[in-house]
């Protein structure tokens, strides 16, 4: 870090949103660019700026600011530049020149403490006077507050958003209690609040602290491993490990966070389950509501559901497996049902079947957690389908949906498919817009790997045993042909893939080091696949990892294809994120649900991008520090300086990451990793993610140790629990 003492000559350019920034200032005889989040900084004004040097392609040397501190002018002409700037309002350039007449280089002093001699001035009466000295003190509260925030080592971005919301209260905000900035300020989580709190000199026993403490070890359970709760024992246990506290400290906490409404025990659960109010409200809700859905929605009764079955046949010249038969009738004779089988048994040409039937009645809403699975269902069935966000249509502020309870969706029939995806919030939010009698029937294969978010929604539904479930085992046909397909059925049966034959879509190149294990690899994702099919390596070659760390993980493997697929070039932009470089060209995905980023496709325009959408960068604005990404359905977003931070490089994913996707080929490096990860079910997700081709590099014994190794890491959850209790008969 290096430090440069100058004055602002000129305020380039600067987002009010954020307070990003491009200064023109003078050191010395030098004359330098500066870049950075620098709000409230105006002409004349002396900074002392710390940051780095870097070279822009395109605007050459710039200085790069990531702290600084700002002093009043202090010559007579530093100060009329100072207030001829606009920076207080009510001085113009002429009001500038005869206040800097009137009481030279101590004009900045006279401001801040004798503003009624601004009267002595010809043209400023005392309503003028008044407007100039509010504006001036409001200008140095400014200051001294993101100085303040910054010496609580505060990064400049996060203390812009602190000051956004808490304006000037800030101060008294990060003395009492910064924990405050954890549910209000976004981006800033509890590791955050706990670094700001130390700096401010709060103890690591406050109340505020643990109650604060716990509720991220509940949120990082939920996001981290997908549970709903934690039993009391764990939660404890994991407390005094995040917060090095003693155990009776947050056992206190626990007692007054539960009674005061900040948690919920489930005290007639076996393990004394504790809930965020939120994930408790949403596992009972969406258990009470699939109850009374079952009740108010019937369709045909069985015996004209099936000749309706047989005359849908043929009139369109296919011929269903009675299990595909069983899943139709299910579908539209019961008020909710459930479609659950692997690969290649027919999923897709039953839904074909439930909406041509269910059409003649009425409107049928096709729907998928993804935009890809969204438009794979569309395809498939000829009808539109969207995204969940979509149909519930998200508006207003928060995580609402415009569609609840008020507004429900208009439908006869509701389809969903891939519900392996779903989480106990989103499956919440789409129950309360259903009107009773509207029939649901959902889709999945349980087999996969569950939900990111919280919750084992699919398992739990199945296991609850009050809604019917068809399970699809039939391998069809023209599915049978593809050694994926039997694979998948394999490895998920226990049984080891056939790899390697003749006209085959699986393969193994086997590896004896990781090093050789990411070079084949690599070769594979960026040379030999897309020469050998003609394929796309940017769009249709799909690298899919267990790990995020470790050589052939996720982060290393992006770095290495990004400099293969898209290396730097002279002229070609690019933004450095942390450890990260965006460039110009790169393939991205959204890492989290960002519901107010505006969004145009053509004429269309709405808001949203959502976990795990990929897309493109398709233009950078270094000067501004924003970038434009086109997403694969077509959707053109653009990200302001800071929003960035929701996106990553997306040429390798986690296998977690791209359930919901299909790619025409999948590279897959496997060579260690740790027992938890490297699962059954996260191999059979991986190469059930390819439509044409898949190809492992590296150690059999890995793939065989992964097929073995069938831990299916329990979540905490009750679902199927709450489905048995809202079923059962009152006492």
């Amino acid at each position: 870090m290096q430090t440069v003492d100058c004055v602002v000559e000129e305020v380039a350019y600067r987002n009010e949103l954020n307070g990003w920034s491009v200064l023109r200032v003078r050191s010395g005889r030098e004359h330098i660019v500066a870049v950075g989040i620098l709000p409230f900084v105006g002409e004349g004004e002396r900074v002392l700026l710390t940051g780095e040097w870097g070279e822009h392609p395109t605007y050459g040397s710039r200085f790069a600011v990531s702290s600084f501190e700002a002093a009043l002018p202090e010559t007579k002409s530093e100060i009329e530049r100072y207030l001829a700037s606009g920076a207080v309002k009510g001085i113009g350039p002429a009001t500038a020149r005869l206040i800097v007449k009137k009481f030279g280089s101590d004009a900045i002093r006279m401001l801040d403490a004798e503003p009624e001699r601004l009267l002595d001035i010809e043209g400023i009466g005392p309503k003028r006077a008044r407007r100039i000295a509010d504006s001036f003190k409001e200008q140095r509260d400014l200051r001294e507050i993101m100085i303040f925030l910054q010496s609580h080592e505060i990064p400049l971005t996060l203390a812009a958003r602190i000051f956004k919301r808490f304006g000037m209260a800030a101060a008294d905000v990060i003395r009492s209690n910064p924990y405050l900035l954890v549910d209000e300020v976004y981006g800033v989580g509890f590791k955050t609040a706990d670094k700001i709190a130390r700096a401010a000199g709060i103890p690591p026993e406050s109340e505020y602290r643990v109650q604060c403490g716990v509720r991220y070890v509940l949120t990082d359970a939920a996001q981290a491993m997908g549970h709903v709760y934690l039993p009391e024992a764990e939660l404890l246990d994991r407390a005094v490990r995040a917060l090095s506290v003693d155990h009776s400290l947050i056992r206190n906490a626990l007692t007054n966070m539960i009674v005061g409404g900040r948690l919920v025990l489930d005290a007639g659960s076996p393990d004394r389950a504790i809930y965020l109010p939120s994930a408790y409200d949403a596992e009972r809700e969406v258990a009470d509501r699939l109850k009374a859905l079952q009740r108010s929605a019937r369709g045909s009764a069985a015996p004209l559901a099936r000749a309706r079955i047989d005359q849908y046949q043929s009139d369109e010249g296919i011929a269903l497996c009675e299990e595909q038969r069983d899943a139709v009738a299910a579908a539209i004779t019961e008020g909710v049902s459930i479609i659950t089988g692997g690969p290649g048994t027919g999923k897709t040409t039953s839904i074909k079947c439930i909406v041509g039937l269910a059409t003649l009645e009425g409107e049928v809403v096709l729907a998928a957690p993804t935009g890809r699975a969204a438009k794979r269902m569309s395809d498939a069935t000829g009808c539109p389908a969207m995204t969940l966000h979509r149909l519930l249509e998200y508006g207003g502020e928060g995580s609402a949906f415009a569609r609840n309870e008020e507004r429900p969706l208009e439908a006869k029939m509701i389809v969903v498919d891939e519900m392996s995806m779903m989480d106990i919030h989103l499956m919440r939010s789409l129950l309360a817009a259903i009107l009773p009698g509207t029939r649901l029937t959902m889709v999945g294969d349980a087999d996969q790997l569950p939900s990111v978010g919280a919750g084992n929604v699919l398992r739990d539904l199945i296991e609850g045993g009050t809604i019917p479930v068809v399970r699809l085992n039939e391998i069809h046909r023209q599915a049978g042909e593809s050694m994926i397909v039997v694979n998948a059925h394999r490895i998920n049966r226990g049984e080891p893939p056939v790899m390697n034959g003749k006209a085959t879509d699986f393969f193994i190149e086997r590896k004896d080091s990781v090093e050789a294990t990411v070079e084949a690899a690599l070769d594979l994702a960026t040379t030999r696949l897309p020469e050998y099919m003609g394929l796309d390596p940017m769009r249709d070659v799909q690298m899919l990892s267990p790990a995020k760390r470790g050589d052939a993980g996720v982060w290393s493997m992006n770095r290495l294809l990004q400099s293969r697929l898209n290396p730097p070039e002279r002229g070609k932009p690019e933004l450095v994120r942390g450890d990260a470089t965006l460039r110009l060209g790169d393939k991205v995905m959204q890492i989290k649900n960002d519901y107010q980023i505006e969004w145009k496709r053509g004429a269309e325009s709405g808001t949203g991008a959502f976990n795990g959408d990929i897309g493109w960068i398709t233009a950078i604005d270094r000067e501004d520090m924003e970038l434009e990404v086109t997403f694969d359905d077509g959707r053109v977003a653009r990200y302001e300086e800071g929003g960035a931070e929701a996106l990553d490089l997306a040429y390798c994913l986690s296998v977690h990451k791209s359930q919901g996707c299909e790619f025409e080929a999948v590279v897959i490096p496997l060579f260690s990793g740790p027992p938890m990860l490297m699962t059954r079910n996260l191999l059979y997700t991986a190469i059930t993610r390819a439509k044409r081709i898949v190809v492992i590099a590296g150690r059999e014994g890995c793939v065989a140790q992964m097929i073995r190794n069938n831990r299916i890491v329990a979540r905490y959850s009750a679902l199927d629990r709450r489905l048995r209790e809202a079923a059962a008969p009152p006492a």
